[in-house]
């Protein structure tokens, strides 16, 4: 796939419970023309995933998701970006189709390399990440220690591994407001639009 014209892609990735679908879905209550996928809706069944020496189910690495039906859904979309409208209003057909892909582990897939127009990651401090992990219900539940086990481990790991990308990356700090977040984003997401249509 080569960059898109006319069309606007990006990539929202950070940390477990960093604030990434709630960002996506504000983005997409203000943005004319705008999909949301998320990389969640691709996991694999747990029968699928793979365990660790310790037990832990390893749902924080691609394996644990299947990528290609994912890559498929962004397709589909690039074909038909009008299809899934989240605005009914008339004058948006003539606004640039926007595509929002939020996930965890975006920047370690490679195919999805050439489609971004904008890449944004959320980071949060490990208190906070921890705390608001135990305040979600999952299923299957995380097992004692999975956090610090694993999920945590993992995120340093993806991060680290980040330092190597070719293309600008947007780091925006987790504990901000979902306003302040939403408006940093938005601002910059117009800025992004008007250089595309002039």
């Amino acid at each position: 796939m080569g960059k898109l014209q006319r069309m606007t892609t990006l990539k929202n990735r950070g940390v477990t419970n960093g604030g990434k679908t709630t960002l996506a879905k504000n983005l997409q209550k203000h943005l004319p023309n705008c999909s949301v996928l998320s990389q969640d809706d691709f996991f694999k069944p747990e029968s699928e995933i793979e365990t660790d020496e310790n037990g832990f189910l390893q749902y924080d690495v691609l394996e644990a998701l299947n990528m290609e039906e994912m890559m498929s859904a962004i397709s589909c979309w690039m074909e038909n970006p009008t299809h899934s409208l989240a605005s009914t209003h008339e004058e948006s057909i003539k606004e640039i189709p926007i595509l929002i892909i939020e996930g965890f582990l975006l920047f370690h897939y490679k195919p999805l390399d050439t489609i971004w127009n904008r890449c944004y990651f959320l980071t949060i401090p490990y208190e906070e990440c921890k705390r608001r992990r135990s305040t979600r219900v999952y299923k299957p539940p995380d097992a004692p220690g999975y956090f610090d086990g694993h999920v945590w481990p993992m995120y340093l790991k993806h991060r680290k591994e980040m330092e190597n990308v070719s293309w600008e990356i947007v780091y925006l700090d987790g504990t901000k407001s979902e306003e302040d977040l939403f408006s940093q984003v938005y601002e910059d997401l117009i800025q992004e639009l008007a250089k595309q249509k002039g």
